[in-house]
């Protein structure tokens, strides 16, 4: 085969290949933009994307006992799901690492994002922006991170500094 014919098959199997991914497998179809948009409720941890709304701590706990101590204990402290409170001081070198809200978490806004999309377990998504604020709020009062009173919403939630802020390094893209 010479190059002439080799440039030209290969240029016809690149135009039918392309065609065919094109077209796809003929399954499902395009998600609508309102679609998307239920599912598009990431939140960074400067607080963009953050909802209106507010919640303290004491609304939380209600929420909280309503809602989550099944699965993560009174108080946060586990069984049988994760434990979401204590292990300060664990994650230095040759300890056991007790991976907790309060201990590794690096971004108060990261707990709101987690607990709005995933929580509660049976019913993932189901929490108004309200009760996430006011749960956020709880569990970060149960890791003495703010009072009982503090009214979490997206201008406080960002500023909140986490123990662990420091220990992590964000990837920068281009940096």
């Amino acid at each position: 085969m010479s190059m002439r014919d080799a440039l030209a098959v290969a240029a016809l199997l690149s135009l039918v290949g392309a065609e065919a991914q094109a077209e796809g497998p003929g399954l499902g179809r395009a998600a609508s933009a309102s679609e998307i948009a239920l599912f598009d409720i990431s939140i960074g941890p400067d607080g963009a994307g953050l909802p209106p709304g507010a919640g303290a701590a004491r609304q939380g706990r209600l929420v909280y006992e309503a809602r989550c101590i099944g699965c993560h204990g009174e108080k946060g402290e586990g069984k049988p799901n994760d434990r979401l409170v204590g292990g300060f001081g664990t994650l230095k070198d040759g300890q056991a690492a007790v991976k907790t809200i309060g201990s590794y978490w690096p971004y108060a806004t990261t707990v709101f994002d987690y607990v709005r999309r995933a929580m509660p377990f049976d019913a993932p998504k189901s929490l108004t922006d309200d009760e996430v604020y006011a749960v956020t709020a709880y569990l970060l009062h149960i890791n003495g991170l703010i009072g009982e009173d503090a009214v979490v919403n997206a201008q406080a939630l960002p500023r909140i500094e986490m123990p662990n802020r420091g220990g992590f390094t964000l990837y920068t893209p281009g940096k």
